[in-house]
């Protein structure tokens, strides 16, 4: 056991170390960024009046683009070693990072950049707390606990922005549906109609006319419509999406109304979450249970219980 221990505080003054020198090369890093990359006033009133636009807005640049900058350009760096070495695993992050919509050159090194940092962020204040409190078993492990929560706080960001995006997609794509239909039956082609519920549903679900903006701009550069559809239903991750857009593939490929297979799309959903919404309604008696149980219950027995219990210790005490 003292072995263990021994062993264990060894790494952690390691990993504190590390973690130190990571963190102070980072910020030096940065400040020197920061102060070389940044014009003075003077340098900026200059630039002004020589009519040098480029410039102005260079020097302009917030504090807050510049360090986003410079992580963008040390992601590779810094997330070199913890890429996966086999294009699958390199597909299946990229899935999962298109369906939280961080879908830009840098997001998988910048996902495991921040996997980096987080995880030295964990590493330093595990060490800092075990060497504050001693180095047991029971330290160790709380430890190693703290350090792999902070390790796993840019997987659980984007699942939550992952499952938030395809609930509001799940939600909206009803009411686009219904708008297409009108479009389709009006007399507009399915492209025309995509680009209109991208315009009118920019307020109310603005998901769903990201995705139709994204693939009418796919259309205009020359990509065929099977690629466009198959492409929307796979960066999103929604199930529904997937089916509407192996529907509207079939119907374009065998030339049947559009209409008509939107509209019976629409109600599928809808029925789907009318019967999601009624389960809900239905757990929740049973959900009730927990706070009626630790909240309500205590208090009312107080009430009803509490004057009889303070007269029987009265009466006890007067005997």
């Amino acid at each position: 056991m003292s072995t263990f221990i021994i062993f264990g505080a060894s790494w952690t003054v390691i990993g504190i170390a590390g973690a130190a020198f990571v963190g102070i090369m980072a910020v030096g890093w940065l400040i020197a960024d920061l102060l070389s990359g940044g014009s003075t006033r003077s340098e900026s009133r200059l630039d002004q009046l020589r009519g040098d636009s480029s410039k102005v807005a260079a020097s302009g640049t917030s504090a807050k683009d510049r360090m986003a900058k410079l992580l963008e350009s040390a992601s590779p760096a810094m997330s070199e070693a913890m890429k996966p070495k086999n294009q699958k695993d390199v597909d299946k992050l990229k899935n999962k990072l298109n369906s939280a919509n961080l879908r830009s050159d840098q997001a998988v090194p910048m996902f495991y950049s921040a996997k980096a940092i987080f995880g030295c962020i964990g590493l330093f204040f595990s060490g800092a707390g075990t060497l504050m409190y001693g180095f047991d078993v029971t330290t160790l492990v709380f430890a190693a606990g703290v350090g792999f929560v902070f390790y796993l706080i840019p997987d659980l960001y984007v699942g939550l922005k992952a499952s938030k995006r395809k609930e509001s997609i799940f939600l909206g794509l009803p009411d686009a549906l219904d708008l297409m239909v009108v479009c389709v039956e009006a007399g507009l082609g399915l492209d025309q109609a995509m680009r209109r519920v991208s315009e009118e549903m920019k307020k109310s679900h603005k998901t769903i006319a990201d995705e139709f903006e994204l693939c009418n701009t796919q259309l205009q550069m020359g990509s065929t419509r099977e690629l466009v559809l198959t492409d929307l239903g796979a960066r999103n991750g929604v199930d529904d999406l997937k089916t509407l857009s192996s529907v509207i593939i079939q119907v374009d490929k065998f030339g049947t109304s559009v209409g008509k297979a939107l509209r019976t799309q629409s109600e599928s959903m809808r029925v789907r979450r009318r019967q999601i919404a009624e389960e809900k309604a239905a757990k929740t008696a049973v959900q009730l249970i927990f706070p009626l149980v630790l909240f309500i219950f205590p208090g009312i027995f107080i009430v009803l219980v509490g004057p009889a219990a303070i007269k029987v210790v009265n009466d006890f005490l007067t005997i």
